[in-house]
């Protein structure tokens, strides 16, 4: 695959503020990449960066083999971006806000409206293509903001938390589409605060915090290296914690509670209900928060 975004020290800076510090990844053509961290970790200003809305400070981005401070208008016509906010104008339909969105392109207008009437079959709009924007339900709003960012058929598709706010059914509707679009050879870039949403559609991630990254990898990978495939969580008592020790086992205490990291749950479990006291003991899947909270101490959504 061939890189579509390559970053080298990457910083961002606001006066004495450091938003984006001195951070390096690479993405590649076709990827859905993410990049997962609490609010204030970086992650929207690393996303207007690679927009070309928001200038680097020191050490280079390259999208397409081009300068992101040299060529960004050649690098936005590439792309299509679905923003944080609902930003569509209320004043019109469905329809006429992608036609209207086309004229930036210098779409012919025939070509527009052919091209208009697909990307609404595709988020499944087709039907509310005469409904004024203001009517339209939340999940709705961010489809035609995905249509939207398709108008130009971009090479490269970014999301600054493109399911926020929304119910399960509008959540998974957005992630079908963008699995198709995926499989239709565009590169995805998104960032979410949403565990399974990164767990499920992302290839690979970086998890930030403070303005850097912390663990770059696979959703599997980060997992397995970090917390393993299982935790066992307990309430937490001195012989507990002895038995641990005794058993030189992974663990971190967090408040009331022990988290025992392992690749066999059902061991640990049984293990721990013979040799000491232990109440409340339960297994479940090692997720993404489980990683942050390691490195961290916090977590993801504090």
């Amino acid at each position: 695959m061939v890189p579509v975004i390559v970053a080298e020290n990457l910083k961002k800076s606001f006066k004495d503020l450091v938003a984006v510090d001195n951070i390096r990844f690479t993405i590649e053509e076709g990827e859905m990449f993410g990049f997962l961290g609490p609010n204030g970790a970086g992650k929207t200003t690393v996303m207007r960066m690679i927009q070309c809305v928001s200038p680097v400070t020191s050490g280079s981005l390259e999208m397409f083999g081009m300068d992101a401070t040299s060529h960004p208008r050649e690098i936005k016509s590439l792309m299509g971006v679905v923003p944080q906010e609902n930003n569509l104008d209320i004043d019109f339909t469905v329809h006429e806000n992608l036609m209207v969105y086309s004229r930036y392109y210098d779409i012919p207008r025939e070509k527009a409206k052919e091209r208009v009437d697909e990307l609404l079959d595709f988020v499944q709009l087709k039907d509310k293509k005469d409904t004024m924007t203001e009517n339209l339900s939340g999940g709705m709003k961010r489809r035609l903001i995905l249509a939207r960012a398709l108008v130009n058929q971009p090479r490269m598709l970014i999301l600054d938390e493109p399911t926020v706010g929304l119910d399960p059914q509008a959540r998974h509707l957005i992630w079908d589409r963008l699995r198709l679009l995926k499989k239709q050879g565009v590169t995805v870039v998104l960032t979410s605060h949403y565990l399974d949403e990164v767990e499920k559609l992302c290839d690979r991630l970086v998890v930030m915090d403070n303005g850097k990254i912390l663990v770059e990898g696979s959703p599997s990978s980060v997992i397995e290296k970090y917390v393993g495939s299982g935790i066992v969580e307990a309430e937490n008592n001195p012989e507990l914690v002895e038995c641990l020790n005794r058993k030189e086992a992974s663990y971190e205490i967090i408040g009331d509670l022990v988290h025992i990291y392992t690749d066999d749950p059902k061991h640990i479990t049984e293990y721990l209900t013979m040799v000491c006291s232990v109440s409340k003991i339960s297994a479940r899947p090692a997720t993404l928060e489980d990683v942050f909270l390691k490195i961290t101490g916090r977590r993801l959504r504090e």
